[in-house]
């Protein structure tokens, strides 16, 4: 159901998360969104740095902008991706001291940057139902979307993904609780999308990473997308799927990139309208998966590496760009980054420059394609005086 992207040809975005700014020192600490923007000081810095996130962006000339996640504490690895909706559920009855899943697979112990980022990520006990809180998407969407006319995306991440930090100890087994899950994230994008939003992008079904482990089996990846179109049920937006392999504090769980080749056919099932790949991380080794492939998606493909802090130059953009349209024909091609800068992980201009190289290097492919070229503000010389003299009549 293609709304904001439909006529746009090769439009250029960022996944999400963007660094803070170092002034913004508040948290939210488990309140409810609405509630915070009453303290009077974490409104003025929750806002500003929406504003200057948002800001630079436009700048960059990025044709759909993000909050940066701002709404996020700042928390050990991107804690809070998981932890802002699992803070607000109802059924948590507490958090387990244990390790699991990736971490355990991976034979991580103390003195290894991912132990000290598994200690922060302690799970949520399920004691209860799980019910709906107050995870106010809408209202955090639309604070950002009165900023700009660009369209605001809107991300967060899907119920099989945050079942994968809860510790069940209610329900017969995880499919149950994943179910549930779904239902409660299916009310709360309905709400937003009834809101206005234009752009909702459900973030990491787990089913190329599950496809990476020799147990998981085929009924494994089609339970995962059962659950994950549950939470898209009757949701009256343009959505995105994205995917990429990992973003805790920066770091790689895989060193060597894997492939998505399993799991393509299933995410290709989803019900989005977009499905994002991390490329830059690989060189676009998966792209020749399209070859053979038809499918209504668009797909947003990554061409900035957000674990690699050097600035890709614009041409090495430009050169992955043109890989990806051997596959993919450019009314279906999206331009994006591999995951999102983090909070912590990136400093702020760093990933504001990656953004520019991502505009600029997807100008130099407009231009050979005869395509209207994104006003890049950050690289204008006409606009540059900082540290020189303004000459003046």
């Amino acid at each position: 159901m293609l709304t904001v992207t439909r006529d746009m040809i090769m439009p250029t975005t960022i996944t999400g998360s963007y660094p803070r700014p170092l002034w913004f020192d508040r948290n939210l600490d488990g309140r409810s969104f609405r509630a915070a923007l009453g303290d009077s000081l974490f409104r003025e810095q929750y806002l500003d740095a929406v504003a200057s996130i948002i800001a630079e962006q436009e700048s960059a000339g990025l044709d759909i902008v993000t909050d940066g996640d701002s709404r996020f504490d700042l928390t050990v690895g991107g804690k809070s991706w998981f932890f802002y909706p699992i803070e607000r559920l109802g059924g948590i009855t507490g958090h387990r001291d244990t390790s699991r899943g990736w971490m355990a697979r991976h034979g991580l112990r103390p003195g290894k940057i991912l132990w000290e980022v598994q200690e922060a990520y302690q799970p949520g006990v399920v004691g209860e139902k799980l019910t709906r809180g107050p995870l106010e998407y809408a209202a955090i969407w639309q604070v950002a979307q009165r900023m700009t006319d660009r369209p605001v995306k809107f991300g967060a991440i899907c119920a099989p993904a945050m079942a994968g930090m809860l510790w069940n100890a209610f329900y017969r087994d995880d499919k149950e609780m994943m179910l549930d899950l779904s239902d409660i994230i299916n009310a709360e994008l309905r709400d937003m999308a009834d809101a206005g939003c234009p752009l909702i992008q459900v973030e990491e079904p787990p089913h190329h990473m599950r496809a990476q482990q020799k147990e998981c089996t085929d009924a494994d990846l089609e339970f995962l997308t059962e659950a994950f179109n549950r939470q898209l049920t009757g949701v009256n937006a343009e959505i995105w799927v994205h995917t990429c392999w990992g973003n805790p504090n920066q770091q790689r769980v895989h060193y060597n990139v894997p492939s998505y080749e399993r799991a393509l056919p299933h995410l290709l099932q989803l019900n989005g309208d977009v499905l994002t790949i991390e490329c830059a991380s690989s060189d676009g080794k998966d792209l020749a998966l399209f070859k053979h492939i038809k499918t209504d998606k668009k797909i947003a493909i990554g061409v900035v590496n957000h674990c690699d802090t050097v600035v890709e130059p614009a041409e090495k953009v430009a050169a992955l760009i043109r890989k990806a349209l051997e596959f993919i024909p450019k009314e279906k091609l999206i331009i994006s980054t591999d995951c999102g800068f983090g909070r912590e992980g990136l400093s702020r201009r760093i990933a504001f420059y990656k953004c520019v190289a991502l505009v600029e290097g997807t100008n130099i492919v407009r231009r050979e394609l005869g395509l209207p070229e994104a006003r890049v503000r950050a690289a204008d010389p006409k606009l540059w005086f900082a540290g020189r003299e303004i000459a003046t009549k």
